[in-house]
């Protein structure tokens, strides 16, 4: 029993760490443009184990993409969802959503918990889901193979503009995500207003001070002590000062988050500022249930963005 009960309490403090995304088992193909793979199922606990296997090998609405970070000199794996018309060989132009996952997750997260082509049709879009690992969407400063937000707001969209029938232009484009990816969606979107005409954060850690020398923001920007300055920087509340109106900016958390009162400082931050947004929240805690009816409520909000 005793043995027992020490294997039941270091599975306790393992899953305590899992608190901001999910992972997806990556796949190992290294063609540029091919059939999603089979997501391999997983037997541990908690939100980090929904690994379903939802991509399906043989829809032509799922493409995985290999594309080459100059950058960062590496070949990065992105999944782009089409609807079924597009799959057909339908060649005009759609709007595109640029969906982020949180950490710990990957690219294949957001397919993994909802039927995406679904929804690509309903809404007649284009979804774009990069693998950022744990970079938190950042150039870093401190590592030069973690060069995240000119992969996305360059290298990967420059790919997706050239292979795909996307509508070029910031009032058709948009970027959301949860979690590090609802930080890295506000921070690519309101440091590219040129690109990103929309963009939104759901369960959002929107304030990395808060997080200091966790979730390995100290890979990307150093150790908290020794770069208090640059971690300042980095946050996408450091940006709110010199925000503008004109974009589109839709902000969501669960009311029994953990980050609950980040965005809700963010919320007030942007109000003082006279920041038009739109602002919710309802009840959910930091979670997949809450993540999918989020995605729902963000691709209404942009589909009105887009008309």
């Amino acid at each position: 029993m005793k043995h027992l009960s020490i294997k039941m309490l270091a599975c306790v403090a393992m899953m305590s760490l899992c608190c901001l995304g999910c992972k997806a088992t990556p796949s190992t193909s290294s063609s540029s443009s091919e059939s999603a793979p089979k997501v391999k199922t997983t037997k541990k606990a908690g939100a980090k184990s929904s690994q379903a296997n939802q991509v399906v090998p043989d829809n032509p609405q799922l493409k995985v993409i290999t594309v080459n970070s100059k950058k960062m000199g590496s070949d990065i794996k992105n999944l782009v969802v089409v609807p079924k018309a597009v799959a057909d060989g339908d060649k005009e132009p759609r709007p595109v959503v640029y969906l982020l996952h949180g950490h710990g997750g990957g690219y294949l997260d957001w397919q993994n918990h909802t039927d995406l082509t679904k929804l690509a049709d309903q809404y007649n879009m284009i979804f774009v889901c990069p693998d950022a690992k744990n970079a938190w969407y950042f150039d870093s400063p401190v590592d030069s193979k973690s060069q995240y937000e000119t992969f996305v707001t360059q290298e990967l969209r420059e790919y997706v503009e050239a292979n795909f029938p996307t509508i070029n232009d910031p009032a058709h484009r948009a970027i959301t995500g949860l979690s590090m990816g609802g930080h890295g969606a506000l921070w690519l979107g309101w440091r590219h207003p040129e690109i990103y005409g929309s963009c939104g954060s759901m369960s959002g850690a929107v304030d990395i001070m808060t997080l200091k020398d966790r979730f390995d923001l100290d890979k990307c920007l150093g150790k908290y002590a020794q770069n208090a300055e640059s971690w300042k920087s980095h946050s996408v509340m450091s940006l709110v000062p010199d925000l503008k109106n004109g974009q589109n900016i839709i902000i969501d958390d669960g009311a029994q988050d953990f980050l609950i009162k980040e965005n809700r400082a963010l919320h007030a931050a942007l109000d003082k500022k006279g920041i038009k947004h739109q602002y919710s929240e309802r009840p959910g805690k930091h979670a997949w249930t809450y993540w999918v009816t989020s995605l729902k409520q963000h691709l209404d909000y942009f589909s009105k963005c887009f008309k």
